[in-house]
């Protein structure tokens, strides 16, 4: 079972999902610098002001007090729906979900390109082994082929 482990933990399947958790953690760091930092406080200041992070709506007041932030409406036992925080997530997500489209497009371009260069081989008809594209006779069956187009 150890070996079996050592096996799993050693090939690259289990080393490029820790490489993607640790890019996919920093990345996601950018992209809330990104969304608080960048696009939020334009959006802010064609909305009056407001910033979405401390909207929210008191539930269960404690002895009619007023909050400014979900975190004072907490401290004092209030109980709040904090739906600013939720747009500001969603927002996240649709940049994250975008970013991720836009290099998975990068990368689908690139293998496209791969695979539309000229092909150096090609299978055998009787045996379907792969031989090189100029092959006037299988090697391996020693079908005669077709002269190369």
């Amino acid at each position: 079972m150890w070996k079996e482990f050592k096996e799993f933990a050693i090939k690259g399947n289990a080393m490029d999902l820790a490489v993607g958790v640790i890019i996919g953690a920093a990345f996601t760091g950018i992209v809330n610098s990104l969304v608080k930092d960048i696009l939020m406080p334009p959006i802010g200041l064609v909305t009056g002001g407001l910033d979405f992070s401390n909207q929210f709506i008191v539930l269960k007041d404690v002895a009619g007090k007023t909050f400014r932030t979900p975190a004072e409406a907490a401290a004092a036992g209030a109980i709040t729906w904090n739906y600013g925080n939720f747009i500001t997530l969603i927002i996240n997500f649709i940049i994250v979900a975008f970013s991720i489209f836009l290099v998975v497009r990068a990368i689908n371009r690139m293998r496209r390109a791969h695979t539309d260069a000229e092909s150096v081989s090609k299978d055998c008809p009787a045996c379907v082994m792969t031989i090189p594209i100029k092959a006037r006779r299988c090697p391996h069956c020693t079908t005669e082929l077709a002269a190369p187009s």
